[in-house]
């Protein structure tokens, strides 16, 4: 599917010129789009269907074949009946005689034969539409592949990128501890107050270390995940954190489900079925073809052989040589009468798989309007969350600091002290997740209008925070 994602040009080229290693989401799922191996497949699939329509055009042309034999044989024969299974059998012309004999001589045919099938009832039409519905199916597949990696790309993207803003957050959270134990430290060794809260300050410190260890253990995760949507080899990606400084504007606009991949897929389905339907009908109808044969031979043996067994030559020469020839032409009109009732259930059997594709379409239509509601519900949830959780890291870092200067002047306890540091740190985490949760949002709006560029769209309008 070819996507266009020029407002991320705008937005993400300008990073990209002064830190050439930010990987942008446009780049991203290019790649993805150029590299993932099912997305291959599916081409290829492409390219094996429509070799196999350009097969089935040249059924509309006639058969022609040419043949030319030369054999050397002995020609006795009798009178008695035969049947040549298989087409085994020898063709030793001659009228029976009294005798067995080995006289044998060279002989030839030569003969070009013509069939075709000038009108078949529609045979041929219906099954050259069946191997187009087929492509315009391996197409839409190929585009449905293609759309549901680039989604899924976008969502391993974002979850990336909160999990590098969340080790950013770690080693924020490291530093301040640093600070509160420097603190800790020097007080204690001043006498002020007891070694104990140096000691707890120490731990608390350690503690954040933990963090930002955890924290990269998810972020060397998602760093594989995304590795392997775009069949690389392992790589530390660094993202670009435009997304984390501004929050998605989503313009709600009327959709229609019917351009939607999923749904195109499914309804080439159906397409191909009822194709198939009508193949099937046409089956049961007879074919019409004209023919003709033209024939020469040749023989080493005389025309009275019968009564003079010795008038043969062996000579190659005279065998091969054209002494007869013959022509056939006419038509044929074929029909299997007892196709005409066996494939009325193959034509059910037909017609009752596309009645259960259809029941399929419904029930994916349903699907897709209920996540649209839902996914548009989430949206506008996750702006509340991004706003309510900015008030909450605000309040949280004054409490810090205030907490900070209280204890710098022994006018509050370590434990207030660590205490606001901690809901800074869970502050700072849930702005970060929010602030994700509002783009992955978006990209579940993609999703369930089929409509990628929606995120192009929102990046355009985003307003930065």
């Amino acid at each position: 599917m070819n996507l266009s994602f020029r407002a991320l040009i705008l937005w993400l080229g300008c990073p990209a010129l002064s830190f050439a290693q930010i990987t942008g989401l446009e780049e991203v799922l290019l790649r993805a789009e150029k590299n993932y191996q099912s997305i291959k497949k599916k081409e290829i699939n492409i390219q094996a269907s429509q070799e196999r329509l350009k097969l089935q055009k040249t059924y509309y042309l006639p058969e022609v074949t040419v043949m030319a034999q030369q054999n050397f044989g002995t020609i006795n024969a009798q009178n008695g009946p035969m049947y040549s299974q298989g087409g085994l059998g020898a063709a030793s012309t001659s009228m029976p005689l009294a005798e067995q004999n080995w006289n044998a001589a060279f002989g030839s045919l030569y003969l070009a034969n013509i069939n075709w099938n000038v009108y078949t009832f529609g045979k041929l039409k219906s099954k050259e539409n069946v191997e187009t519905a087929d492509i315009e199916l391996q197409k839409a597949d190929l585009n449905q592949e293609i759309f549901q990696h680039q989604i899924k790309t976008a969502a391993v993207y974002f979850n990336l990128l909160v999990s590098q803003r969340l080790e950013n957050v770690q080693h924020e959270n490291h530093k301040r501890s640093e600070v509160i134990y420097t603190i800790a430290k020097a007080r204690a060794e001043s006498g002020l107050i007891p070694e104990v809260d140096a000691s707890l300050a120490k731990a608390e410190m350690s503690s954040a270390q933990t963090a930002i260890i955890n924290a990269n253990d998810h972020v060397l995760e998602y760093n594989k995940k995304l590795s392997d949507l775009l069949v690389e080899n392992f790589t530390e990606y660094q993202l670009d954190h435009y997304f984390s400084k501004s929050i998605p504007s989503f313009v709600q606009e009327n959709s229609s489900l019917e351009t939607h991949p999923s749904i195109l897929f499914i309804n080439g389905h159906l397409n191909k079925s009822k194709k198939q339907e009508a193949y099937l009908t046409t089956t049961r109808l007879p074919s019409l073809s004209l023919f003709g044969v033209f024939q020469g031979r040749g023989s080493g043996f005389g025309w009275n052989y019968v009564q003079d067994n010795s008038a043969f030559s062996q000579s190659y020469l005279k065998g091969i040589g054209v002494d007869r020839m013959n022509y056939v032409v006419g038509f044929n009109l074929s029909w299997n009468l007892t196709d005409f009732y066996r494939n009325q259930s193959r034509v059910n059997e037909q017609k009752l798989m596309t009645k259960a594709l259809d029941f399929d379409y419904q029930q994916l239509q349903q699907e897709l309007n209920n996540q649209q509601s839902l996914s548009e519900l989430q949206y506008k949830n996750a702006l509340v969350k991004v706003a309510e959780s900015k008030i909450q890291m605000e309040a949280a870092t004054e409490a810090f600091y205030q907490q900070k200067a209280l204890y710098e002047n022994g006018l509050t306890t370590i434990v207030d002290f660590t205490q606001a540091l901690y809901l800074l740190n869970r502050a700072e985490i849930n702005y970060e997740i929010a602030q994700n949760n509002s783009w992955q949002a978006v990209v579940l709006i993609a999703a369930s209008h089929g409509d990628i560029s929606l995120i192009t769209k929102a990046i355009t309008h985003s307003p930065k925070i």
